[in-house]
């Protein structure tokens, strides 16, 4: 289950120079995902993987209690990066890419290293000092190059106007290498945190140095389609050795990855292939001849994805077949036949499926979305009750008001419709229609309950500047 959600967007304005800064030192997510789909990938098996990844290292760096959230990015290149104090994002290509536990482990760790280090702070304050730094220097700059065109076109004025511009380029070059000496400087701090964490959670550094090694060798070529990992972390070969040499050290350098993790971490890559990738390229990934549970994971979920629904269920029978109690495998089965017009055969794999992952709130809007599209009014109070569950643990889920409006709309409980739509609209970044909508829901709430306190919240938040 990939299901794509839009990021709503919460960027403030800066002035050109610091925009410019920002974008050459903080990794972003790359404008061609912005293009091709939705920015976010949101499944309930990979986020699980990622968090049992994360967890004991947040917690050797004492913030565990911090809740921080790892967030999939729809972008195939490698990238991982920390925007916030409060999130982990990771491009879908870093986990595709990274062949063992690991490997990713590691990059997590390096990131989490960052948060530990409250280096998003401290960077805000040197990109606010460079920013300082930038006024006067263009200030000064302007001034010398306006005095300069005052007095005339001669030699000597023309001399000072061009002193005035060097005034404004010295600078601004000065101060970019400060930026980035800086920012080298938090990235090897992070790499020994990262180290430090692996260390304490008895895990092997060898996944970040493989990874970061790897990087080293790709800044040879030429900087054109380079990957914005190592655009956004900089890695001069004397950066991976000084890795080596500390994290070689460690008493876990040759640890192994556990079998039962490498193969879950196997199959979330097959699904992560089969949902973002060509078939043929699947097919290339996993050939028939592959008889692995992650192969056939992978082929299985390609088979409903491009049409062929009757061999999909034959295969993905067949590998609960092997694992019953994978409530992954329900999952597919009740996605495909969803998304294939056959809502109410995806009930009892959905439900199967719910029940297995402990009531995953994101299963249980495809559970609601399988109850509501059978058109039976029978289904429809059970399907409130387990979306305004689901809304209530994932607030942020555009999918779950949009199938709760449709519930509520059956139900002929149009305040709470209106109400649900307009979370959902507010949720895609559509601010217009989810104050239209809210100012509706008011107009059917008795003024001061909590649907109308909520609707008023919606029509009163301000849109967020780009």
């Amino acid at each position: 289950m990939l299901l794509q959600i839009a990021l709503r967007k919460k960027a403030s304005a800066l002035t050109a120079v610091v925009t410019a800064a920002a974008i050459a030192l903080l990794p972003l997510p790359a404008a061609q995902a912005q293009q091709k789909g939705p920015p976010v990938l949101r499944d309930t098996e990979t986020e699980q993987l990622l968090r049992e990844y994360t967890r004991p290292i947040l917690r050797a760096a004492g913030l565990e209690k911090q809740n921080i959230q790892m967030v999939i990015i729809n972008d195939g290149s490698f990238n991982a990066f920390v925007a916030d104090g409060r999130r982990i994002f990771v491009n879908y290509g870093a986990i595709l890419q990274s062949e063992t536990p690991n490997q990713i482990i590691g990059v997590l760790a390096h990131e989490t290293g960052h948060l530990a280090g409250g280096h998003l702070s401290k960077l805000r304050e040197q990109l606010a000092s460079a920013q300082t730094q930038m006024i006067i220097a263009m200030l000064l700059g302007a001034g010398a190059i306006a005095a300069g065109s005052a007095r005339g076109g001669n030699a000597g004025n023309n001399g000072l106007a061009n002193a005035g511009a060097a005034a404004i380029a010295g600078p601004q070059e000065m101060i970019r290498r400060t930026l980035l000496s800086y920012q080298r400087q938090q990235e090897e701090n992070a790499d020994r945190a990262g180290v430090k964490f692996l260390t304490a959670t008895q895990q092997s550094p060898k996944g970040m140095y493989e990874t970061f090694k790897r990087f080293t060798s790709e800044s040879l070529f030429a900087a054109r389609g380079a990957d914005p990992y190592l655009q956004s972390h900089p890695m001069p070969a004397e950066r991976v050795a000084s890795l080596q040499e500390f994290a070689s050290s460690s008493p876990y350098w040759d640890k192994k990855d556990d079998p039962a993790l490498q193969l879950r971490h196997d199959m979330v890559r097959a699904k992560i292939s089969a949902f973002m990738e060509r078939p043929e390229t699947v097919y290339r990934r996993y050939p028939q001849t592959n008889d692995s549970l992650p192969a056939r994971y992978a082929r299985a979920i390609s088979t409903y994805l491009h049409g062929d629904l009757r061999s999909a269920l034959a295969q993905v029978d067949a590998l609960i077949q092997v694992q019953p109690n994978n409530p992954y495998f329900y999952v597919v089965r009740g996605q495909a036949l969803l998304e294939s017009g056959k809502p109410a055969e995806a009930i009892p794999a959905l439900r199967k499926a719910v029940a297995l992952s402990s009531n995953s709130p994101l299963i249980e809007m495809l559970l609601g979305q399988a109850l509501v599209g059978t058109d039976n009014k029978a289904y429809t109070d059970d399907a409130v009750r387990i979306l305004r569950a689901a809304v209530a643990r994932e607030p942020e889920a555009p999918l779950g008001y949009t199938q709760l409006a449709m519930a509520y709309g059956r139900k002929g409980d149009y305040a709470e419709a209106d109400l649900a739509s307009a979370q959902a609209a507010y949720l895609r970044g559509d601010n217009k229609t989810a104050r239209e909508l809210a100012t509706r829901a008011k107009t059917r709430f008795a003024v001061g309950t909590p649907g109308w306190v909520k609707a008023d919240d919606i029509v009163a938040a301000k849109p967020p500047r780009n």
